[in-house]
């Protein structure tokens, strides 16, 4: 039999939730320290539980929990520290954001610097404002932190370094090439290499360029927050 260990006070953030018999939730939760972690949250929606309010998305958490198994069994649970709330759009691309974390990061598998990377993306997104860099940027640094990370300064057919005045894309299995018709140019690449502020017409063509990379290594998964926020902008 499994030795019980219990963890306590873990840096953590709600990424989904789905009801669990009459009166639980099992949550998926970013850990700073554990990475994603599946947690049963026992009688959390009856009627006279404190806890349900403290269950929240985008919110800074600390949980403490059983773990003997796959899925963890939540004992505690405390605000860690009080940001902004996400309204509007920047609450669509929180979503967006967090399934993409659901989608890259493989259960139990540690990674500090993308729950910091998190946190920082929420606290931009609050603000409301650079919120499609605020998106491009997170992309790229997330992709990185697991270890795909994107050569931006050098043409992966030639070697050659990246030209502003040129056009390139990005092609599967090898990185970025020269491209006559391609959709970015290597000012953006750079610009985007320097994680410096993009124009709006560098932030369309990043949107294109991360969108090709994220949807290749996505492998055919279909990101359902994706569609909900194209719908949004469009009214907007």
């Amino acid at each position: 039999m499994m030795n019980e260990m219990q963890v306590l006070l873990q840096p953590a953030f709600i990424l989904q939730n789905r009801k669990y018999r009459e009166s639980s939730l099992i949550l998926d939760v970013l850990t700073q320290d554990h990475g994603i972690i599946s947690i049963l949250a026992k009688g959390v929606r009856k009627q006279k539980s404190k806890t349900a309010g403290l269950l929240l998305a985008f919110t800074p958490l600390k949980v403490s929990y059983i773990s003997k198994n796959e899925l963890k069994i939540l004992t505690q649970v405390e605000i860690a520290q009080s940001i902004k709330p996400l309204n509007g759009l920047s609450l669509y691309c929180g979503f967006y954001v967090n399934e993409l974390v659901r989608y890259f990061l493989h259960k139990h598998d540690p990674h500090p610097e993308v729950f910091i990377e998190y946190q920082q993306c929420l606290i931009q997104l609050a603000s409301e404002q650079n919120i499609q860099q605020t998106l491009r940027f997170f992309e790229l640094n997330l992709i990185g932190y697991i270890g795909y990370a994107l050569q931006l300064t050098i043409d992966a057919e030639t070697g050659k370094s990246i030209q502003p005045d040129k056009s390139y894309c990005f092609k599967a299995e090898l990185g970025i090439i020269e491209q006559e018709q391609g959709y970015i140019s290597g000012r953006t690449l750079l610009t985007l290499a320097k994680k410096q502020a993009l124009t709006e017409f560098a932030l369309g063509e990043a949107k294109t360029f991360m969108r090709q990379v994220i949807d290749f290594y996505l492998q055919g998964k279909e990101l359902k927050s994706r569609r909900v926020l194209a719908k949004i902008i469009k009214q907007l």
